[in-house]
This record gives structure tokens, C-alpha cells and sequence, in this order.
């Protein structure tokens, strides 16, 4: 009796970020951060949810722990997304201004993972739309490269290498229990 061709196992996740490199990583986005502000600027992080707006929660209380000064806030992209049709029902979150809104200050956005750069590309122009900063600035935990459009991050937790058919995993302990960043291989004999 034949079964057919083997099904290929798939690899085992690799750790590449526990939570002790995190919270080094973001101790030090934060103060490069604040090396890059020029005093008596108006600081505004905005988090793209879902997992940048809780690193840009840990990034807000580690810039006022260094004596800085930064208004928190949410960005919500969904339907400023290029692939609404392809993609299933998104649910829309809250996009979350600060009271000051975001006109002349310098805005971060935050985000977990920069890949292709569409997320950042529709997150500039959410941001549009809610206001006029004096400039943008890019925040995230880890860039895998690849990138589709003209966009680069001005502060990188990990620059990590990645082939299109690996996938990197962000789980904070804020939403998924714990912190830690993953590469998922595909699994070995796939055509992928």
C-alpha cells in the first residue's frame, strides 16, 4: 500500500531575541532617540498597532525614565493599506492622537517588523491626514530587509537577514504572554 510522498516536517523556530535583548534593544532606540531630538522639541511616538504600540509604550517610559520629554499615541493604517482587497476582514483599531495632535513636532512612528515598507508607506499617510509634522521618523524592533518601496528605518532594534520564505515573529508579553523574536524556517523538501 503506497502513502504518497513524505510530508516535510517544518523546521523548528529560531530564537533570535529573548526578552533581555529586547529591553537592551529598546533601552537603546530610546536613547538614540533622545540623542537625535534637539531640546525643546515636541516629541511624539505613535505606535502602529498591534505589536508597535506597546513598543512604543516601553520606548515612551524609557525616554521620561532618561529625563526626556514625549507625547504618546496610536496610529491605526488599516485602511490606508494597499492590499484591503486581497487581504480578509481587518479589524479597525483606534487611532489615538495626543491632545497636542502632531503638527510641528517630530513623530515616530513605531512598528515591530519592517519588511516590504507598505505597513510604513499607508502609516504616512494615515498620518496625513491627522496633521503636519516637521518631520518623520522610523522606529522598529527588527528589519529583515526586502523592502518594495523607498523607506528605511532611522532606529533598528536587530537587523536581521532573512530569505522572503522564512518568517520572523514578534510576540510581546503585552498582547501574546511573553517577548521574543523568532525566524520560522520553511519546512526542509518544500519548493518554497
Amino acid at each position: 500500500m503506497s502513502h504518497g510522498p513524505a510530508v516535510p516536517e517544518p523546521a523548528p523556530d529560531v530564537l533570535v531575541l529573548g526578552p533581555a535583548e529586547i529591553s537592551r534593544a529598546l533601552t537603546r532606540i530610546s536613547h538614540e532617540i533622545l540623542e537625535r531630538t534637539e531640546p525643546g522639541d515636541t516629541l511624539v511616538l505613535l505606535g502602529v498597532p498591534t505589536r508597535g504600540a506597546p513598543l512604543a509604550q516601553r520606548l515612551h517610559e524609557r525616554v521620561l525614565a532618561a529625563g526626556g520629554a514625549a507625547e504618546l499615541g496610536t496610529l491605526d493604517v488599516t485602511m490606508y493599506r494597499d492590499d484591503l482587497r486581497s487581504q480578509p476582514t481587518r479589524t479597525l483599531l483606534r487611532t489615538e492622537v495626543p491632545p497636542g495632535g502632531v503638527d510641528g513636532a517630530t513623530v515616530i512612528l513605531v512598528d515591530d517588523v519592517l519588511y516590504s515598507g507598505r505597513t510604513i508607506r499607508a502609516a504616512l499617510d494615515a498620518l496625513s491626514d491627522i496633521g503636519r509634522p516637521a518631520r518623520v521618523q522610523l522606529a522598529v524592533l527588527v528589519d529583515r530587509g526586502h523592502r518594495e518601496l523607498p523607506i528605511r528605518a532611522d532606529y533598528v532594534g536587530k537587523n536581521l537577514p532573512t530569505s522572503r520564505h522564512e518568517r520572523v515573529q514578534v510576540t510581546l508579553e503585552e498582547i501574546d504572554g511573553e517577548d521574543a523574536v523568532t525566524i520560522a524556517k520553511p519546512a526542509e523538501g518544500s519548493d518554497r
